[in-house]
């Protein structure tokens, strides 16, 4: 199957307390396995997982424990409608939390983004479908941290728990 390929820019639609990891599998056990990778990292996390899957029937699957967060991962998966992606909302945990269980199942191909900035998708479309170019997660660098500014984000480690003292 030859023809042209075109891009499409997508932004991933959620508000800003929730954070997103994006990322390609490779086959229809992955719904099962993001959910318990999800729930057995963070108890009380709030979470919707969808799926797209890329053959047979081409449907998008999902699950999760939050029906706002199973139909915002539903939407945005169906926009993306790449085939083997899968998009997880979350709120009450953070991608670190959970991305190394999530990295570590063996049907997780590649994790594009975690985060909760605004994230763009670049999706290439061509006859066959459609496929993840890359991401951009955020802004762009406004200039280079000062003293001050790497104080400022210590103490915010300290207030997240991830630093000490």
């Amino acid at each position: 199957m030859s023809g042209s390929i075109s891009f499409v820019q997508l932004e991933v639609k959620k508000p800003e307390d929730v954070n997103i990891i994006l990322g390609h599998s490779h086959f229809i056990k992955t719904v099962e396995d993001l959910y318990e990778a999800m729930v057995g990292s963070v108890p009380g996390a709030r979470f919707g997982i969808a799926f797209c899957e890329a053959s047979a029937d081409c449907l998008v699957r999902r699950d999760g424990n939050d029906e706002e967060l199973c139909d915002m991962a539903e939407k945005n998966a169906l926009a993306i409608g790449a085939g083997h992606s899968f998009i997880i909302c979350m709120r009450d945990c953070y991608p670190i939390n959970v991305l190394n269980a999530i990295k570590s199942l063996q049907e997780v191909c590649t994790i594009y983004c975690a985060t909760a900035n605004s994230v763009d998708v670049i999706v290439a479309e061509s006859p066959r479908g459609r496929g993840i170019m890359g991401v951009i997660d955020g802004s762009s660098p406004r200039g280079v941290e000062t003293s001050e500014n790497a104080r400022e984000r210590i103490d915010l480690l300290r207030r997240f728990g991830y630093k000490r003292g």
